[in-house]
């Protein structure tokens, strides 16, 4: 069994991140490539932006803390603290309206 605490580690990225020039870091505590279920904390910074990507496979993102706007095409999301969005499976981008914290979860098919 391993515990951790998520706010540690997502103060840890926004620290990570505020020192990047993308403005963004991460880092996988569950899971991985080789597994179905991968969970990442991710630490934007204010203005910071992840370019258009797309997830193979079902995921949500969970809001520690901050506020983030999700865009996919002609639609947007505004995910807040406490939030949960199930992902689209479609191209998006992620822009942080604030310093923020994001649980995405993942679940990849092999």
């Amino acid at each position: 069994m391993k515990k951790f605490s998520l706010v540690a580690v997502a103060r840890q990225q926004l620290e990570r991140a505020a020192e990047s020039t993308a403005g963004h870091a991460a880092d996988t505590v569950v899971g991985g490539h080789e597994c179905v279920l991968r969970q990442t904390v991710m630490g934007l910074t204010q203005g910071s932006v992840q370019g258009e990507h797309e997830i193979r496979g079902e995921a949500t993102m969970y809001m520690l803390w901050g506020r983030v706007r999700v865009v996919a095409g002609e639609v947007s999301w505004d995910v807040l603290a406490g939030d949960l969005l199930v992902v689209p499976d479609s191209r998006h981008r992620v822009e942080a309206l604030e310093d923020s914290a994001i649980l995405l979860t993942v679940a990849m098919p092999h």
